[in-house]
């Protein structure tokens, strides 16, 4: 029996539009959707309902990525859920696994990937709309014009206050925002934000002021440098 593929499909931060044709065909055609957690808490499952009804007809595998610093926990982690889907392979099943946004940006699709292609596996990566992308349109700012250079980085950053030192613009992925904030007061800059983009929570912020300490995980930070 010739072995399944697994695909890790980006279904974008939460539009159901935004999800594309391609991901949209792996979704209706696949035999098991994989998830990163437990079915009733995946939100990149119910966007993946929301566009292509038939998903909600599927298998669904559910794969325990616990969000922890524990290096032990998430290895351990990731064998359980690499032997969960091979598995399937094993039985010729096509996998989608769904992750939020784009599979290459802090997701945890780049580990299950890794470990299956090592023993062998097929796999592809289908790239989705990344949150930072729709965020700034939604906000109708441009990321990064002429020559300017943008940073990618995650907002558990340590040392806020070095990173906007880096010149250009510096978008801050979910984190600690009010740790962010504090360091956002030492120094002038253009700060948008945008918190559940492509929901019906979505909210946008125009300055630093805006935004609310208690943001929620899923609120990301766009810092630009001062125009004069």
């Amino acid at each position: 029996m010739k072995q399944g593929t697994l695909y890790g499909v980006g279904v974008g931060p939460g539009d159901p539009e935004l999800l594309t044709l391609k991901a949209s065909r792996l979704i209706r055609d696949c035999d098991i959707i994989a998830i990163p957690q437990k079915k009733e808490r995946c939100f990149a499952l119910r966007i993946a309902e929301s566009a292509v009804p038939e998903a909600a007809e599927k298998p669904v595998l559910e794969i325990e990525m616990p969000m922890t610093r524990d290096k032990a926990l998430r290895e351990q982690a990731w064998a359980l859920g690499a032997e969960k889907v091979r598995e399937q392979l094993n039985l010729g099943h096509t996998v989608v696994f769904l992750t939020l946004g784009d599979p290459s940006v802090y997701s945890t699709w780049g580990y299950l990937q890794k470990l299956l292609r090592e023993q062998g596996y097929e796999t592809e990566t289908v790239s989705g709309v990344p949150s930072f992308c729709a965020s700034a349109a939604a906000l109708g700012t441009p990321l990064c014009e002429d020559r300017e250079e943008l940073h990618l980085l995650p907002g558990s950053l340590g040392n806020a206050e070095e990173a906007l030192q880096y010149s250009g613009t510096k978008v801050f992925m979910k984190g600690n925002v009010p740790a962010l904030l504090q360091a956002l007061k030492q120094g002038e800059y253009e700060v948008f934000g945008a918190q559940n983009c492509g929901t019906e929570k979505e909210e946008l912020y125009y300055s630093a002021e805006e935004i609310p300490e208690d943001a929620g995980y899923y609120t990301l930070v766009i810092v630009k440098e001062k125009k004069t």
